[in-house]
């Protein structure tokens, strides 16, 4: 699937790595709705759903926009250590769409795995192809592991993941996508790719508000029935949770950070991610702001980019134009 009218500059190659979910399924339909992206494929993981509910509603998403011919592929279960994986049904719904109940896709999945699709299609394309990570790093982090030279071949690998400097929204310390597996979020922040990260302290600055979604409903955008729809159990479990009128737009967020980076500040550095004790998943950001007396763990490992302010209005603006078009 190529795009070639558009409005995010040069052509890019783009596969989305993801775990749909409501804000997921949003983002994915902006991609389908972007001009100049090519995207490769989808791959799946746990998080909102179980990995074969986010491989169904994937295929599902391809089958609602018309694109059956972008290939699928199911990652892994569970995370890299093992145990049962953090599901978000509560907020998602049992289906991940908000409990609207459609029929399974017509459409199968692909016969490799999630990390050996991420290998092949970087290595078929070095330097040519962005990795939209919207949820746990699993597929990423076996990606690394499969192929040490993953990391350098990947053009860009922007990431929903961590609270920096900010309240989880797990538990205080941690965000849900880091959380789930915090194991493969720290392989993958120190591999040395050129990462851009999106914490939920930014994403939770750009929200749409009842009168939002109102007007999403009301509209004549291609996908907007089926994005109303939903959104509604995801809306009511924000007014449960944060007393938000409204949902945040966590992954849409993320996806105009590839698209759009001009709509964003960074900072560079170092971060680990902490995988035992009470702040299992917390993201700590070395700023580069003291010279150690002594090596610590931050030492060695290559400096990543995280998003330090955002544009609300402009992002904003972006989001509702991309989801309301015709």
């Amino acid at each position: 699937m190529n795009f070639t009218n558009g409005d995010c500059g040069v052509s890019e190659k783009i596969i989305i790595d993801t775990d749909p979910g409501v804000d997921d399924s949003m983002a994915i339909m902006m991609a389908f709705q972007t001009p100049n992206l090519e995207i490769l494929g989808f791959t799946t993981v746990f998080g909102n759903v179980p990995t074969k509910d986010a491989t169904r509603n994937a295929l599902l998403l391809c089958e609602i926009a018309g694109h059956p011919d972008i290939p699928v592929a199911e990652g892994s279960s569970k995370p890299l250590k093992g145990g049962e994986p953090l599901i978000g049904d509560f907020a998602h719904g049992s289906d991940g769409l908000g409990n609207i109940n459609l029929p399974d896709p017509k459409l199968k999945k692909v016969d490799v795995s999630a990390s050996e699709f991420l290998v092949d299609k970087v290595s078929q394309y070095p330097g040519e192809i962005s990795v939209l990570a919207l949820g746990p790093l699993t597929n990423i982090a076996m990606a690394i592991k499969r192929d040490s030279s993953f990391a350098s071949k990947a053009k860009k690998i922007v990431i929903l993941g961590g609270a920096f400097f900010a309240l989880g929204n797990v538990n205080p310390a941690a965000e849900a996508n880091i959380y789930g597996d915090p194991e493969a979020a720290d392989i993958v922040f120190t591999s040395g790719a050129n990462i851009v990260v999106v914490g939920i302290n930014i994403t939770t600055q750009v929200k749409l508000t009842d009168d939002d979604l109102s007007a999403l409903r009301q509209c004549a955008g291609k996908h907007a029935q089926f994005l109303s729809d939903i959104c509604k159990f995801y809306r009511d479990w924000h007014v449960k949770s944060d007393g938000v009128y409204g949902i945040f737009l966590h992954d849409p967020v993320s996806f105009v950070a590839l698209v759009r980076p001009d709509l964003f500040t960074y900072k560079q550095g170092v971060v680990r991610v902490e995988t035992q004790g009470l702040c299992v998943g917390h993201t700590l950001m070395d700023q580069g702001l003291k010279k150690w007396n002594s090596e610590n763990p931050w030492t060695g490992y290559s400096p990543i980019s995280v998003v330090w302010t955002v544009n609300v209005t402009e992002v904003l603006k972006y989001i509702k134009n991309v989801l309301m078009k015709p």
